[in-house]
């Protein structure tokens, strides 16, 4: 017997690629991966987004994500490219899409896409740790310690199960800024992206380890930036700064 199968429908090409800076703020940094990628379906739409569509079976909108940060941390730095069937004014799409998604998943920026590797070009982060109920100097001690190891180890449970792995190799920088409240210590890391990817808990996990700081209270994380490696290998650059100047 005849499979029923779908009648032929066209399937609209890409004729643009654009890349969003968005950032995550306030409460919806609570939100988890999936939950943005529902929240830009349905901004999508109703921005009426003319989205490409890939070929076959079930055709999706073509859509990238590119290394999200955890659920529970703030970030100002995550890009997400879409392609379009219809060539886009990207300032137009940014505050359509910004207008249309809830308030904390904010549109920074939208460029088109002229270079090819974006992915590849976010090699490392900058994060912020706030952790209350820590002295500055006690936390800078911790960072010092954890800086003079060779390596450090930490688990976390992934999909797999309970997996251990070096925590230091991937800081590049653990750094203080100036001191705001006495009550709170501040501190910076630039870590480079791998895998494992090592995210911020993990350094605090490692902090634990080798100094015994356990915050009494749970930190506060943002990803202040995610790009390429400066040349000093201790800052990050913007990601999108081929697409402008292309």
């Amino acid at each position: 017997m005849a499979r029923n199968l779908p009648p032929d429908r066209d399937v609209a090409p890409t004729v643009q690629k654009l890349r969003l800076h968005y950032a995550k703020r306030g409460r919806l940094r609570f939100s988890s991966h999936r939950d943005f990628q529902r929240a830009l379906e349905r901004a999508l739409r109703r921005a009426e987004i003319p989205m490409a569509y890939s070929a076959g079976f079930s055709p999706h909108p073509k859509v990238s994500y590119a290394n999200a940060a955890p659920t529970g941390v703030a970030s100002e730095a995550e890009y997400v490219e879409i392609g379009v069937a219809v060539r886009c004014d990207p300032e137009r799409v940014r505050a359509a899409l910004d207008e249309a998604l809830p308030t904390g998943f904010d549109v920074v920026e939208v460029v088109e896409a002229r270079t090819p590797d974006f992915v590849n070009r976010l090699e490392a982060s900058l994060w912020r740790i706030e952790l209350p109920g820590i002295a500055q100097e006690e936390a800078d001690r911790a960072a010092e310690r954890f800086l003079g190891e060779s390596e450090v180890l930490v688990e976390r449970v992934m999909k797999n199960g309970l997996r251990t792995f070096d925590a230091r190799s991937a800081v590049l920088v653990a750094a203080s800024p100036e001191a705001e409240d006495p009550t709170c210590a501040i501190l910076t890391l630039v870590v480079r992206h791998g895998t494992p990817s090592v995210r911020p808990d993990d350094v605090i996990s490692a902090f634990r380890r080798v100094a015994d700081l356990v915050p009494p209270k749970p930190p506060r994380v943002t990803r202040l930036a995610q790009g390429p490696l400066d040349e000093d290998g201790a800052s990050v650059t913007d990601p999108l700064a081929l697409d402008r100047a292309s």
